[in-house]
């Protein structure tokens, strides 16, 4: 039997008038605790990571033998030019476990990563992040598992893609010990207004799409990579 589960204590109706509020809900603790530990455990032994960036439209991905064979100038242009990138685009650098989307067929895999989003997307699951966000046509989940290093960062972007079909987004934290000034912040723009959350254990955001966010860098002082998984709640068709 999968170890997946929400907490029994989830307070599904006060979260949903928190949404509908602000667009923006965090619910903690969001898994029983051996479902939240699993899932940590995982992404930390994982050695599959890609770091995954842009310049402009253009995507990459690193494997980490490819980023371990690089020399010192690689490293110094590959940062030059991504943090040129942020001055005045969308840019962002972080390592990605890109996991099946909830309306495909189980996968054949003891991962949970894996089969989280599929999780999320059964009935019993759906109907609480229905009921938490509003959306009555969420018909699955997508998700990537994420790890944010010292130095990687995601702009300001709204989420809203055509034909994606995305009613809200979340961030489930994966992180057990973690410091506001460390950074990887999740922020909310409001023009000169900004409101934002730092990571924490066990949590799910939960955010209305389209809405301007982004998640700062983090800082050379962070002791563990910043770890969560992230997609969106999507209607049928996308």
């Amino acid at each position: 039997m999968s170890p997946l589960a929400f907490h029994p204590g989830l307070a599904v109706e006060a979260a949903a008038r928190m949404f509908a509020a602000t667009g923006h809900v965090r619910l903690r603790p969001v898994l029983t605790e051996a479902a939240a530990q699993s899932l940590h455990l995982e992404a930390r032994g994982r050695h599959d990571w890609k770091q995954v960036l842009n310049s402009g439209s253009k995507v990459f991905e690193l494997d980490r033998p490819t980023r371990a064979s690089m020399t010192p100038e690689q490293v110094a242009a590959l940062d030059t030019a991504v943090i040129a990138g942020a001055r005045a685009g969308f840019q962002y650098r972080y390592e990605t476990l890109r996991l099946p989307d909830g309306n495909a067929p189980p996968p054949a895999t003891d991962s949970l990563l894996a089969r989280l989003p599929h999780w999320l997307s059964a009935p019993e699951q759906r109907a609480i992040l229905q009921t938490s966000t509003g959306p009555p046509d969420i018909a699955f989940a997508d998700g990537q598992a994420t790890a944010y290093s010292p130095g990687d960062f995601l702009t300001g972007h709204d989420d809203a893609v055509a034909g994606k079909n995305r009613r809200a987004a979340y961030v489930l934290g994966l992180t057990p010990v973690w410091r506001v000034e460390w950074g990887g912040l999740l922020l909310f723009h409001d023009g000169a207004a900004l409101r934002g959350v730092s990571p924490e254990y066990n949590s799910l955001d939960l955010f209305a799409v389209p809405q301007l966010h982004s998640v700062s860098q983090v800082t050379a002082a962070a002791a563990y990579r910043r770890y969560a998984i992230t997609g969106w709640l999507r209607a049928g068709g996308g």
